[in-house]
């Protein structure tokens, strides 16, 4: 572990403690030596580690976004579930926000993760991977950010990804806009378009969508738009394609942030670099 920032009890302290003091907040942990990634021997103290160093870096990418929780009780071997209502049992300290689904007939709270205490503490019930809102409060129905998800399938190469991201670098510069680009987690690249205030999802997911189309017209050997939750770029003249999706669905749509852990076999993390495409 890193030092602690001042008034900041940083972990990993004694695996026989079962208390963190993180912030001025109390931390509640239990079983830091249950193994989570069977492959490799991390355990759910190290996840808990990794979070509690990486929330200086990880927390600003958080800041005023809802997240859904994907919960993993007994690693990333066992089975796992989606959490998107803030626990009933959770802290008073952990912030939330109330948010009216179309499906309910009651307002729910979301989680909002700002302080390490609450990375922590939601790691701690077995969360291994954090799922953001494409919107921030006060407004959720405002998105401030598009999305383009470059996945190469199977047959595909790393090499054909940065290749169909430079094309796509080339399609955002024309029409005056920057991309930024990140690993996926995976094998593939996403690459995030900032956005100003005023947008709706609906409109935001048509500019996406045409955008799209436009690259897999001017690329038809390198691209081709997904058509559903699966990758099927297949092959034109035996090249196998890069499946571009389309990020924005309605309100409430969901990426995986920077610096966060994948429940993949062996550990994985989100990272990006300086450098724009």
């Amino acid at each position: 572990m890193s030092k602690a920032r001042p008034g900041e009890k940083h972990a990993r302290m004694d695996t026989s403690s079962d208390t963190w003091q993180l912030g001025g907040q109390t931390v509640q942990v239990s079983h830091p030596e249950k193994v989570y990634w069977p492959q490799t021997g991390f355990t759910k103290g190290d996840l808990l580690d990794y979070y509690g160093q990486i929330a200086p870096v990880l927390l600003p990418h958080l800041k005023d976004r809802p997240v859904t929780l994907r919960v993993y009780p007994q690693g990333v071997a066992g089975t796992s579930y989606y959490l998107r209502d803030c626990p009933v049992d959770a802290p008073d300290w952990l912030r939330r926000v109330q948010y009216q689904p179309r499906t309910v007939s009651h307002p729910v709270p979301l989680p909002l993760i700002d302080t390490t205490a609450g990375l922590v503490w939601f790691a701690n019930h077995g969360a291994i991977e954090f799922h953001l809102w494409g919107s921030r409060v006060p407004d959720l129905s405002q998105p401030d950010l598009a999305m383009f998800d470059l996945d190469p399938g199977e047959a595909a190469s790393f090499a054909a990804v940065r290749e169909a991201a430079l094309r796509l670098r080339d399609a955002l510069e024309q029409v005056g806009v920057r991309g930024y680009p990140k690993t996926s987690g995976g094998n593939g690249l996403h690459v995030f378009v900032p956005l100003a205030p005023g947008h709706t999802f609906a409109r935001v997911r048509a500019w996406v969508k045409a955008m799209g189309q436009q690259l897999e017209e001017n690329y038809p050997d390198l691209i081709a738009l997904a058509h559903g939750a699966t990758h099927r770029g297949g092959r034109v003249r035996g090249r196998a394609r890069i499946t571009a999706r389309i990020y924005h669905k309605p309100i409430g749509s969901l990426y995986k942030p920077i610096y966060a852990m994948r429940a993949k076999g062996t550990i994985r993390s989100m990272y990006t670099g300086t450098n724009r495409l």
